[in-house]
């Protein structure tokens, strides 16, 4: 026997060769749903409960069934596990936002669930129910296909598969224990078969239990999505106004937008998930391979009328959403526009004003500045005057007024000249 090094040497190699860190988990993946092999007569109990994000209550559900059997709880990490209970076996199952539990056992003479099922006393539920099914796998005799009279007639569903050597029944109807009820009648299929064709059958049910949970949210949005679209309809007729308010109906609109990108956010994983279900259920139909019977629905038809109209509400939403935040983004992006055309306006007028009072400073300067010249000019010859009439003192005898009259343009040249330079070194220090 191999010891865990070797074992550990061997999984992380090929031939010796470096193996791919994710290849042991991609191999692996083909062997995460082994189909149980199930010889008729057998009934199989699956539910399936909503546990996205409550992964460890799985485990404790888990670990509590193991203690009761005696044998260790899976593993953490684990996605599937399997264990034997009573004269059948418990099958477990995570999946994105949800687990599934699969009992197969014995099927009781009185058609009633057999008293060993896990699903008794004693058993937590890890989450509120999505889906709840009660499979019967029979032989394919006279008195088993008189079942098909205890169906309701109104919804039921007959089809042969497996070339004929296997028939699916249901009216996908819950009986008195909230299961919905499928018969299955074997005309000598193996038990890898059976196995095989009742997990489909079982998954058909489940996913389209879980695609329609996006059909009450979608409707719920349908709502919203129209209101939405009657404001904007109001907001575009208001826009036509000349008189209208760009600001008022820019924060309208914005709030319109806030609340319809919400929506889609909070939205968008239901609905892609509900897409996402139905196209497996339509895998799955597709692998069992129906033949009609005479007088009675397929599977097929029967769920493609009730399924398709549901999905088509949750695209038209989706697309609705989608549709409209386009119109939204248009409407505000044109309302941005005329807001910025108005406050280009109002910056070419303030800007029009600016260079009005520009120019009322400037001849106001050139005023100040013609009255400071004259003025300064007028004391600067004062000043000469004076000096020319104390000029006798020294012995020198001028004439005061000639002195006075010939100062004049000189001082007033002079300090021209001084105040001139004055004003360009500002202009220049501030150019700079």
């Amino acid at each position: 026997m191999p010891g865990k090094d070797t074992e550990d040497r061997l999984a992380g190699t090929v031939l010796g060769f470096p193996a791919h860190a994710e290849r042991a988990i991609a191999l692996g993946e083909v062997h995460a749903r082994p189909y149980p092999l199930i010889d008729a007569p057998r009934v199989l109990i699956q539910l399936a409960f909503a546990t996205e994000g409550r992964g460890n209550i799985d485990l404790a559900v888990l670990g509590a069934l193991s203690r009761r059997l005696g044998i260790a709880a899976p593993d953490a990490e684990a996605r599937h596990h399997a264990m034997k209970w009573g004269k059948g076996s418990v099958r477990w199952e995570r999946h994105t936002e949800f687990s599934t539990y699969l009992w197969e056992g014995p099927l009781p003479g009185n058609g009633k669930a057999a008293e060993d099922s896990p699903f008794g006393n004693g058993f937590t539920p890890p989450g509120p129910v999505i889906s709840g099914i009660r499979l019967e796998i029979r032989k394919w005799t006279a008195a088993s296909e008189r079942l098909v009279q205890t169906f309701d007639p109104t919804s039921l569903c007959y089809s042969v598969i497996e070339d004929g050597n296997a028939a699916i029944i249901s009216d996908f109807r819950q009986d008195g224990d909230g299961l919905t009820r499928i018969l299955m009648l074997d005309k000598g299929m193996s038990p890898a078969r059976n196995g095989a064709v009742s997990q489909r059958v079982i998954d058909i049910e489940t996913y389209r239990t879980l695609a329609m949970l996006g059909l009450p949210l979608a409707q719920a949005l349908s709502a919203r999505v129209g209101r939405i679209e009657n404001s904007l309809a109001q907001i575009t007729q208001e826009m036509t106004n000349a008189e209208r308010d760009e600001q008022k109906l820019l924060t309208v609109l914005t709030g319109l937008a806030a609340e319809l990108e919400a929506d889609a956010a909070a939205s968008l994983y239901r609905l892609g998930a509900s897409r996402a279900y139905d196209g497996i259920v339509h895998e799955r139909l597709d692998a069992l391979r129906e033949h009609p019977v005479s007088g009675y629905n397929t599977w097929r038809g029967f769920i493609q009328r009730r399924m398709a109209p549901a999905m088509r509400t949750c695209r038209s939403v989706e697309e609705r959403q989608a549709n409209l935040s386009r119109k939204l983004t248009r409407a505000t992006t044109l309302l941005r526009t005329w807001i910025d055309v108005e406050v280009e306006k109002q910056n070419r007028d303030v800007l029009a004003s600016m260079n009005n009072r520009a120019r009322l400073q400037l001849r106001l300067q050139q005023t100040v500045e013609g009255l400071s010249v004259a003025a300064v000019s007028y004391y600067v010859v004062g000043l000469i005057g004076y000096l020319a009439k104390g000029t006798g003192i020294f012995g020198i005898h001028l004439q005061p007024e000639y002195v006075t009259a010939a100062a004049v343009p000189v001082a007033i040249i002079a300090v021209w000249w001084a105040v001139r330079r004055i004003r360009n070194s500002h202009s220049e220090t501030h150019t700079k």
